[in-house]
C-alpha cells in the first residue's frame, strides 16, 4: 500500500478508534459511545450535598470522569473529544438505589390460586436503568439463581441494566407470601443458608417479619464472619433488639417496627392491622421513639427510606399523572389489577395517610440525629411502583418530606454507595470516578419533579437513551 493510500485508510479507521467498546447487545441502546465525551455548560449536583455548581464541564475517558471545571474557566477540550453542549440541564450521579427488586406478580392468579413471583429479567433491568438507576441492590430475591445470573450478563455487556449487588432469598418465614420462600427451622438452618448463599454469590442477605432472635443472631454471625451486611424488613423483631443483635440496616422505617405495639411477645410477628391502628397516635417525638433512634445511630445502623412504596397505600396516591410511564411498561392484565387495587384502596377509607406522615418524620429525626439513610422503591405491590419510576417517584418523596432537593440526592446517591462500600467509585461526581451520571433537563434543585425529566443516563462511560431501553419492554412488565 502507498503512503497515500495508507493515510487514507488510516483517516478511516481513525472515528472508529474514537469509539468506546460498545457490545452489540447493548448498542440498539446507546446514544452516546465516544471513549471521550464532554458534557459541557452543565449544572453540577455532584451527590456530597454540596450546593449545584453551574456552567460546568465533564469530561468522560475510557468509562471514567476525567475531570469536572468551569467551563469558562476549562482548557480546550481533548483532541477528539465528542463534546455536547448541555445547555438548561442538570447532571447528577447515578442513582444507588437501596431497595430493589427483580420480580413481579405473575398473571393469572385469584383467591384461590398460590401467590407466584416472576423474574421480570427482561423488563426490570432495563427501566433501572432507563430511571438514573445505575447500581441497584436487590433487597430480597425469589429467585436468587436467576439474579446472579442476571448480573453476570449485565456485567459481560450482554443485556443493558445496573450494577447490580445481590442479596439473598429472604431469611425467615412469611408463607402467606407465596411458596417460593423458604422457611427457616431455626438457627442451624440459618446458618446453612448464608453459609450455602455466600459461597454462591451473594453479597448480603435479608430477614424477614417472623424470623426468630436465635436465627437472626446466628445469620448475622455468619454473614459477618464472610463480610457481608444483613438487613432486614422485621416484624417479630423490634428495631432496638435487632440492633441488639449486629444487624447492619432496617429497611422501610419506623411504620414496621412493633416494638411500640403494647401488645407485642418476644419473637412473635403481632397482628399488622392492630399494630398499625396503635401506630396512628404514636409520637415520633416521645422519648422511647428518640431513644430508638439515638441506638440505631449509636449501632451504626442504617435505614433506608421506601416512601414510594408506603404512598402507594395511601389512598389516592399518587395522582395518576404520575403513573403515565407504569400504564406503559405493564401488561394490559397488570395495569387494569393496580387500577382495580387502587380504587379499593381509596374506598377502603385508610387512615394509612397518618402512618405516611409519621414515617417522614421519623426520616427527617433519624439523620438529624446522624443516622445514615439511604433510598430504595420496594417495587414489589400492584403495579404502583415499578422500578426506576419508583425510584425517582422515591426522590420526590423525600423532599415532601421535609428534606431539601440536594439533601434527597444526597440519600439517594452517595449514601447507598457508603453503605455498600462503593463510594471510591459510584454515587457522586468526582475526578477518576466511574462515569455513572444522570442527565436530567430542568434543574431538580429548584423543581424536583425535573428528577423524571431524564435526558440520558450514563453509565461506566456509555450514554444509554432512556427511551430506547424503556420501549424496549414496552407492556413486559409482569410477564418477563
Amino acid at each position: 500500500m502507498n503512503r497515500s493510500l495508507l493515510l487514507r485508510f488510516l483517516a478511516l479507521l481513525a472515528p472508529l478508534a474514537a469509539l468506546a467498546q460498545v457490545p452489540d447487545a447493548l448498542a440498539p441502546f446507546v446514544a452516546e459511545s465516544a471513549r471521550t465525551i464532554v458534557l459541557d455548560h452543565v449544572r453540577v449536583i455532584d451527590g456530597t450535598g454540596r450546593a449545584p455548581v453551574e456552567d460546568q464541564r465533564i469530561v468522560i475517558q475510557d468509562g471514567r470522569i476525567a475531570s469536572i471545571e468551569g467551563s469558562k474557566t476549562s482548557n480546550a477540550a481533548p483532541a477528539g473529544a465528542k463534546v455536547l453542549d448541555l445547555s438548561g440541564r442538570t447532571v447528577i450521579p447515578g442513582l444507588v438505589g437501596m431497595h430493589e427488586h427483580l420480580f413481579y406478580p405473575l398473571p393469572g392468579g385469584g383467591q384461590e390460586t398460590l401467590a407466584l413471583y416472576g423474574e421480570m429479567a427482561d423488563s426490570a433491568p432495563r427501566l433501572y436503568l432507563a430511571g438514573g438507576v445505575t447500581s441497584a441492590r436487590t433487597t430480597g430475591s425469589m429467585e436468587p439463581y436467576t439474579d446472579l445470573a442476571l448480573k453476570k450478563l449485565i456485567d459481560a455487556g450482554n443485556v443493558p441494566g445496573p450494577k447490580l449487588h445481590i442479596t439473598g432469598p429472604y431469611l425467615g418465614s412469611f408463607s402467606a407470601y407465596g411458596p417460593q420462600m423458604h422457611i427457616l427451622t431455626g438457627p442451624d438452618d440459618a446458618a446453612r443458608t448464608v453459609d450455602y448463599w455466600a459461597a454462591e454469590g451473594v453479597t448480603s442477605f435479608k430477614a424477614y417479619m417472623d424470623i426468630k432472635p436465635d436465627e437472626l443472631k446466628t445469620a448475622i454471625e455468619h454473614a459477618h464472619a464472610k463480610g457481608l451486611k444483613v438487613t432486614g424488613h422485621l416484624c417479630s423483631i423490634g428495631f432496638r433488639e435487632a440492633a441488639a443483635l449486629g444487624i447492619d440496616n432496617l429497611e422501610h422505617g419506623l411504620v414496621v417496627d412493633t416494638e411500640f405495639y403494647s401488645g407485642k411477645k418476644p419473637g412473635v410477628c403481632p397482628n399488622e392491622a392492630l399494630v398499625g391502628k396503635e401506630m396512628t397516635s404514636l409520637d415520633v417525638e416521645s422519648a422511647p421513639v428518640q431513644e430508638m433512634i439515638r441506638d440505631l445511630v449509636a449501632h451504626h445502623v442504617a435505614v433506608t427510606s421506601t416512601l414510594a412504596i408506603f404512598e402507594s397505600i395511601v389512598p389516592n396516591r399518587p395522582p395518576l399523572r404520575y403513573e403515565n410511564g407504569a400504564s406503559q411498561a405493564l401488561t394490559d392484565k397488570a395495569w387494569a389489577s393496580y387500577l382495580a387495587a387502587r380504587s379499593g384502596i381509596a374506598a377502603s377509607g385508610s387512615n394509612f395517610d397518618i402512618l405516611f406522615k409519621k414515617e417522614m418524620q421519623f426520616e427527617r429525626d433519624f439523620v438529624k440525629a446522624g443516622g445514615l439513610l439511604m433510598a430504595g422503591c420496594d417495587p414489589t405491590a400492584y403495579g404502583g411502583v415499578l422500578p426506576g419510576f419508583g425510584d425517582q417517584r422515591e426522590v420526590e418523596l423525600l423532599v415532601e418530606a421535609g428534606f431539601t432537593p440536594v439533601e434527597a440526592i444526597h440519600i439517594a446517591t452517595q449514601n447507598g454507595a457508603v453503605f455498600l462500600g462503593e463510594d471510591a467509585n459510584v454515587g457522586s461526581l468526582g475526578s477518576g470516578k466511574a462515569a455513572d451520571i444522570v442527565v436530567l433537563h430542568g434543574d431538580p434543585s429548584k423543581k424536583i419533579d425535573d428528577v423524571s425529566n431524564v435526558d440520558m443516563v450514563f453509565k461506566d462511560g456509555i450514554g444509554y437513551d432512556p427511551a430506547k431501553l424503556r420501549d424496549s419492554v414496552r407492556g413486559l412488565m409482569g410477564l418477563r
